[in-house]
């Protein structure tokens, strides 16, 4: 069983920054991509942004400039630098990576969420 566990994340003033973490755990598994997406009250799921194993990234247009991710191959974990934060950043934070477990096929799995709420 594979678990991702997400921390970092609560509340913060407009301007402030936050550093959110996400760590893989289990057994024989190989991680491929992995992201981070949000979803406000009253609206879809979104993507924020994502990283390759080989650290390629891409951003969502209404953050970039202002978060970055990065990730630990070593220690399976992925975070998001985020700076200049903003009310419109205030939603549930998933994490998101890709896992092959040994023997198995590739597969998204989906950390708790972590809330996030930018006060204006």
């Amino acid at each position: 069983q594979v678990r991702l566990v997400e921390s970092g994340g609560g509340l913060v003033q407009a301007g402030g920054s936050l550093r959110l973490s996400c760590a893989a755990s289990g057994r024989s598994f190989a991680i491929y991509g992995m992201g981070w997406y949000r979803q406000a009250p009253g609206k879809q799921r979104e993507l924020v942004a994502d990283i390759t194993s080989r650290g390629s990234t891409n951003y969502a247009d209404s953050v970039k400039g202002r978060f970055t991710i990065s990730r630990d191959n070593a220690k399976n974990t992925v975070y998001l630098q985020m700076n200049s934060l903003k009310a419109e950043d205030t939603a549930v934070y998933y994490c998101n990576a890709e896992i092959r477990v040994v023997g198995g096929e590739i597969h998204d799995y989906w950390g708790q969420g972590t809330q996030v709420v930018v006060s204006s």
